[in-house]
């Protein structure tokens, strides 16, 4: 499931949850989902903070 599709579905599921009510299975659902897009904004957010490189480390390195 694509990062929009995943969110749309969160979404859906917590306007049911406010006005409906959810299931068990639903709920169960919603959990899972909300733990898969947490894994996924940490992975990228922890791929964007690998990538980052420091400019002293850079000046450093110019100057050996």
């Amino acid at each position: 499931m694509d990062i929009d599709k995943l969110i749309a579905r969160i979404n859906e599921l917590s306007r049911k949850n406010k006005t409906v009510g959810l299931t068990d299975e639903e709920t169960k659902e919603r959990d899972e989902l909300r733990q898969r897009y947490l894994n996924n904004f940490k992975s990228n957010f922890k791929q964007q903070l690998d990538t980052i490189k420091y400019v002293e480390d850079e000046e450093n390195n110019i100057k050996h």
